[in-house]
């Protein structure tokens, strides 16, 4: 992968939720930056888990439906080349994700993956909702999360929650969830992983 270093714009604290106060970019850069990922629709948890206590600080969802997005409710990933509206973040290809859990992983907290394979229909739902919300109040993102994901068919069992943590056992329940964990052993926050040049263009 190529790194680049580039002169950046983003706005983060810790791996934690806190609100959103950066502009939301226009709806035709939204439509210029949607991207269609390749093989079988899914939907994809990350949170956040403190290597110390063990605890979750900040849950975000990848939807890849008709097009693939992040939802990073409160989140704090943030850069020029990344399209964001309503803290939904587009055009989310293999190299930008890699970016976003490389953002988050540091000497602190690991990223946990769950994926998980849908039906088109069920993509294509929670794409909608994503979209729909708008922006996140700080300390909401796995709130806002677990309430819009048990709108979805088929995750009606799941229960809302204000913990990362708690919603990342929940989805470990589940039957076919695919999960994976990302360390990095650097120090610093979201912003310092971004300016360091760890966000990866393709």
């Amino acid at each position: 992968m190529k790194r680049l270093l580039t002169g950046l714009v983003c706005a983060a604290l810790l791996a934690g939720c806190a609100a959103d106060t950066s502009p939301d970019s226009p709806p035709e850069a939204v439509a210029a930056a949607a991207y269609q990922a390749p093989g079988p629709k899914k939907i994809t948890v990350f949170t956040m888990i403190n290597n110390r206590t063990g605890k979750g600080g900040h849950t975000a969802l990848l939807v890849n439906g008709s097009q693939q997005v992040i939802f990073d409710p409160a989140g704090s990933f943030r850069d020029e080349r990344v399209v964001e509206r309503g803290d939904v973040l587009y055009g989310m290809t293999p190299s930008w994700i890699q970016a976003y859990k490389s953002a988050h992983a540091r000497e602190t907290f690991h990223v946990v993956t769950q994926e998980m394979i849908v039906t088109p229909e069920q993509a294509e739902t929670a794409l909608r909702l994503v979209q729909a919300n708008g922006a996140v109040p700080g300390a909401y993102c796995a709130n806002a999360t677990t309430s819009l994901l048990k709108k979805v068919p088929g995750f009606g069992d799941i229960e809302t929650t204000f913990y990362p943590a708690q919603f990342m056992e929940q989805i470990a329940k589940r039957p076919g969830v695919t999960t994976t964990r990302y360390f990095e052993d650097d120090e610093g926050h979201v912003t310092d992983a971004v300016k360091a040049g760890i966000v990866v263009a393709d």
